[in-house]
């Protein structure tokens, strides 16, 4: 009986973390799309307004939005996979203390 309560909390605890993997990918694919057709359209504009492609390109407002979601899309990432994801969880020590004694 508690086996089963236990798998069940697990259940749900994994099925929440895959919920809130799903957000986050979609998240990131319409912060790529819009992002990419806001530069489109601001280096269009700006080609059209007398600018060359290479000053169109060089201009702060065609990654300002990149800059200021991407931001927000760190602290998402952060908030959903978490600083382990990085490469510094729990176990990050031991198996470094492992590889360097395995390469002496």
């Amino acid at each position: 009986m508690e086996q089963d309560i236990i798998k069940r909390q697990n259940y749900i605890r994994a099925k929440k973390k895959v919920k809130e993997m799903k957000a986050f990918y979609i998240h990131l694919t319409v912060y790529v799309l819009v992002n990419l057709f806001l530069s489109g359209i601001i280096i269009f504009g700006l080609m059209k307004s007398g600018d060359s492609f290479n000053e169109a390109i060089t201009n702060f407002g065609v990654y300002s939005t990149w800059l200021f979601w991407g931001i927000g899309m760190f602290f998402h990432w952060m908030g959903v996979f978490g600083f382990n994801s990085i490469g510094f969880g729990k176990n990050w020590e031991e198996k470094k203390i492992r590889e360097m004694m395995d390469k002496e």
